[in-house]
């Protein structure tokens, strides 16, 4: 601190120096004029008095010789001369003397000025040598804090190096393990085709040995004599069995005639008998109930574009997200963020309140009846899915593995596999049977809602992408761009055209066939609500319906590609989801609000 005080010390004498040096010039000849005027100022002085002595002088020598009176005026008039010039030059030099004095006057405030400025400038120099050693400490601390944030960026890049390293270490390990499953897939795959063969040839042997021992068995009853009646039916069957088999003479024995009756072949009672098992066992697939299952409707005569609200009801506590038809058109289902699915029965245009399924810990986002109505599959946010059983509400199956919100789930179309998708970007498929996670693929992005055919799933995500999976390859197909985050998926009857939903408030119908986009549709004033607003076909894929931000259900028209109308009066918030009955004569929508609504043409 004693070195900053001695240098701006230091500093202020080298400033008056050189202002020294350089207005020192402008003075000089003021200087040298006022030394001048102060030298004849003495010099009058001197002058003045040597002329009072020489008056004095004078006036004596006039009382001591008043005879010399003509010296005495001559130089008396002298003397005046004299006295009148230098009382000139004394005035001249008051004049001078005057203008100089303010001069200086004037100097002196410019000096008291400058002194002022100087004193400004050392109180505003004092002000900067603070902010310097304000600055220098700041510099120092930013210094030591990026010392600190370059040994912590080498420390995250060591990790990031060493977690480098690990994962390629896991992807090749993984690599290697997936290779292996799939040489065990194969060979499981391999010995299963043999086993299958095997039983294959067994069930052959069996089969032809129970043909065999059928056919013995129907021998030995043909040949044993059996007393018939010439009126009994079976002397008919045995006259119709001769025609199948050529003329029989009416005098031929009775048993002959019906021996011959009794060998057509057996392969025909065989496959009757297989296929009654068959049928039962096709009916009673996977836990299928057939005392509670829904006959699908297998076509839609007639759909009927909605005009009308039918029945306007409060549906949950809260936000309703998702709303279902089952197969058969006689059930509703909506789910909210009341964590319940409730089940609403469609009697005469109404909703009636039949059940609720209960057991999720969250909201549900997802809700999917099998193709059979036996069972109903939900996605919620509490990273699970759950299937209930129709017949008695129960919870069967509860499916946990995921890291994020479960935002849809779908059955394939075996009824004994769904597919999952979530918030934390994977997808995951489920066998039913096992209740265990076959497959989890990894998508990039989070998946707001999945449709399935019998081989591909497809998934619209976040990132605006339309992917296609193979389930067997666990790989990409292809992937499709849109403009906005895909909202909602859904098929039309044949599989063979998919309907997406996105935030740029736009719909499009995607030809599977060719990979195209076939039809757009918008509309003015219909905008997205939410990432999982949910849009559907109708039964017959003529028409689309989606529901608005602005509480508006929005119906097109496939075929032209036109509005075909707007139901605007009832929801009172965003409609979040859509479903039309596979009937065709009823649609549902649901709202942000705790509002559903039943829609029909009647």
């Amino acid at each position: 601190m004693a070195e900053r005080r001695a240098d701006w010390k230091r500093h202020i004498s080298d400033q008056l120096k050189l202002r020294d040096r350089v207005q020192r010039h402008t003075f000089e000849e003021i200087v040298q004029q006022y030394n001048r005027l102060l030298e004849k100022s003495d010099l009058q002085a001197v002058l003045t008095e040597r002329y009072q002595t020489e008056k004095y002088d004078v006036q004596r020598g006039h009382e001591a010789s008043s005879l010399d009176s003509s010296r005495s005026d001559s130089l008396h008039q002298e003397m005046s001369q004299m006295r009148i010039r230098h009382q000139e030059e004394l005035t001249e030099l008051h004049k001078k003397r005057g203008e100089l004095a303010q001069t200086v006057i004037e100097l002196n405030n410019q000096i008291q000025q400058k002194d002022r400025e100087i004193q400004s400038n050392e109180a505003r120099m004092l002000e900067y040598q603070q902010q310097i050693a304000s600055l220098e400490g700041d510099c120092r601390d930013l210094r030591s804090n990026l010392q600190e944030l370059e040994m912590a960026n080498q420390t995250l890049k060591d990790e990031y190096d060493a977690l480098q390293i690990t994962f390629s270490a896991l992807e090749e390990k993984l690599r290697k393990t997936s290779e292996d499953n799939q040489e065990l897939v194969s060979r499981w795959m391999a010995e299963k085709a043999l086993e299958a063969n095997r039983l294959n040839a067994e069930n052959e042997k069996d089969t032809r040995r129970r043909q065999a021992k059928l056919q013995k068995d129907l021998a030995d009853a043909a040949k044993e004599p059996l007393p018939i009646e010439q009126d009994d039916d079976i002397e008919v069957l045995a006259e119709d069995g001769g025609k199948g088999a050529g003329e029989t003479s009416p005098n031929r024995p009775i048993g002959r005639t019906l021996r011959k009756t009794s060998q057509q072949p057996q392969g025909g009672l065989l496959d009757s008998i297989s296929n009654i098992f068959g049928r039962r066992r096709s009916a009673n697939s996977f836990g299928t109930s057939p005392e509670t299952s829904e006959t699908p409707s297998g076509g839609c005569a007639e759909v009927r574009v909605p005009t009308t609200a039918l029945h306007v009801f409060e549906a949950h506590d809260g936000e309703v997200n998702t709303v279902r038809f089952s197969p058969g058109s006689r059930l509703l289902a909506t789910g909210g963020m009341d964590r319940r699915v409730k089940l609403w029965e469609v009697v005469s245009g109404r909703c009636e309140a039949k059940g609720a399924l209960t057991g999720s810990n969250a909201g549900i986002t997802s809700i999917e009846f099998d193709s059979s109505g036996s069972y109903l599959l939900a996605a919620s946010n509490d990273f699970a899915s759950r299937i209930w059983t129709m017949d008695d509400y129960r919870l069967r199956h509860t499916l946990t593995g995921h890291s994020g919100k479960v935002l849809s789930a779908r059955f394939l179309l075996d009824n004994a596999r769904i597919v999952s998708g979530s918030y934390d970007r994977t997808l995951k498929l489920w066998d039913l049977r096992s209740k265990v996670c076959m497959k989890t693929v990894f998508a990039g992005s989070s998946c707001n809602d999945i449709v399935c055919t019998e081989q591909c799933v497809m998934s619209g995500h976040f990132d605006k992408k339309v992917r296609f999976w193979d389930i067997r390859a666990e790989s990409i197909v292809r992937e499709m761009e849109l403009l906005g985050r895909v909202t909602s998926l859904d098929l039309n009857h044949d599989r063979s055209e998919l309907l997406t939903c996105s935030r740029d408030d736009v719909l499009k119908i995607i030809d599977l066939r060719s990979n195209a986009i076939r039809q757009t549709f918008s509309a003015q004033g219909f905008k997205c609500g939410a990432d999982w607003t949910r849009v559907t076909f109708s039964p017959d894929g003529s028409y689309v319906a989606g529901g608005s931000a602005d509480g508006a259900l929005y119906v097109w028209n496939v075929l032209t590609g036109k509005l075909d109308r707007t139901l605007d009066r009832n929801h009172s918030s965003a409609i979040n989801s859509v479903s039309w009955s596979p009937s065709g004569t009823y649609v549902a929508s649901v709202e942000k609000g705790s509002r559903a609504i039943l829609w029909s043409d009647m």
